[in-house]
């Protein structure tokens, strides 16, 4: 009953959020006067990520929908190989070719997850979707001046650290890392292959409109962290800070995870960063960015236990770190 109680009380916040979130959205009154210019622009950006960002919720919602209802067990068997590590290069390599954003990734490794595919192997597909597909690279050699070497620094380095993540997590976590409250939700009836076509359509939707909420108030809400850090961190005491080799590029990670820009769109914000940090700090703030990022890791914490999520992230953060080190006299 008080898990009731809890979940009830949480779609109620959840719509709460959503219609604040819409207000904003829709509220055409002179406020200038009334409000301070900071909160205007925190307006200004929080709005600008929601808009950016829901487009790919709703396509990351609708595959998983599919997943749900047109993906079965015995498929996931067949298609995964037994291997672990053929098993994390296959996904790497998928996520790498799938135009995915970080956005609605995370609902779709929900439920391949949920039907049987290896964490580890749900955690590099994760990793490189948003990262490596086409549209990302192709987006990246255009805002670096046609720079094929900062795109494929970006192509192979970000591979590098998937793979190392996906590894880690097969060492150190076992099983599906679910919080309990979902544990005994993610079953599907056999029944469901014998329905009609039409049915498992509307299931499809269902699932997929079911998902939308559930991801929806874990996004606004990361969008607002997101803005109002943007909005209220002083600018000169990030470029203070990173002044040395080692702190720029800890401060261009920063960047990225707490502005939370969208992974299609990112390296022309990196770009502008070109002429005041040094360039390997620009190729960690595009590697680690689309990883994981503040309402990413949001939108996990909705799904994954807390101990699983903080050390993927410590994982990311650290093999981008390192990994950036080792190679910046290259660059």
């Amino acid at each position: 009953m008080n898990r009731i109680v809890r979940t009830n009380l949480f779609d109620i916040t959840g719509l709460i959020l959503l219609a604040a979130a819409f207000l904003l959205l829709t509220l055409k009154l002179d406020v200038g006067d009334v409000l301070p210019s900071s909160f205007l622009n925190l307006n200004t950006i929080f709005i600008s990520i929601l808009i950016e960002a829901f487009p790919f919720v709703l396509i990351g919602v609708l595959i998983a929908g599919v997943i749900q209802i047109f993906v079965t067990e015995e498929h996931i068997e067949r298609w995964i190989p037994q291997s672990r590590t053929k098993a994390i290069i296959m996904s790497c390599v998928v996520g790498a070719l799938f135009p995915a954003c970080e956005c609605g990734i995370v609902p779709i490794v929900r439920r391949l997850v949920a039907k049987g595919v290896p964490l580890y192997a749900a955690i590099g597909f994760m990793l490189t979707g948003p990262l490596i597909n086409p549209i990302v690279i192709a987006s990246t050699y255009m805002a670096f001046g046609n720079n094929a070497s900062i795109a494929g620094w970006r192509m192979g380095l970000g591979f590098a650290v998937a793979l190392i993540v996906a590894f880690l997590v097969s060492f150190f976590f076992r099983g599906h890392q679910f919080k309990q409250a979902l544990a005994s939700t993610q079953t599907i009836s056999a029944s469901r292959k014998k329905e009609p076509l039409t049915q498992r359509f509307f299931s499809m939707l269902t699932h997929s409109i079911d998902e939308f909420f559930d991801m929806a108030k874990f996004l606004i809400f990361g969008a607002f962290l997101a803005a109002a850090v943007q909005t209220y961190m002083p600018a000169k005491s990030l470029l203070e800070a990173g002044d040395g080799p080692f702190s720029s590029i800890a401060v261009m990670m920063g960047l990225a995870y707490v502005l939370s820009l969208c992974s299609e769109a990112d390296a022309f914000i990196g770009s502008s960063f070109n002429s005041i940090f040094p360039t390997p700090s620009v190729l960690a703030f595009l590697i680690f960015g689309p990883m994981i990022d503040l309402k990413n890791t949001l939108m996990m914490l909705s799904v994954f236990r807390a101990k699983f999520v903080f050390s993927v992230l410590f994982f990311v953060a650290t093999t981008v770190f390192l990994s950036i080190v080792l190679v910046q006299s290259f660059l």
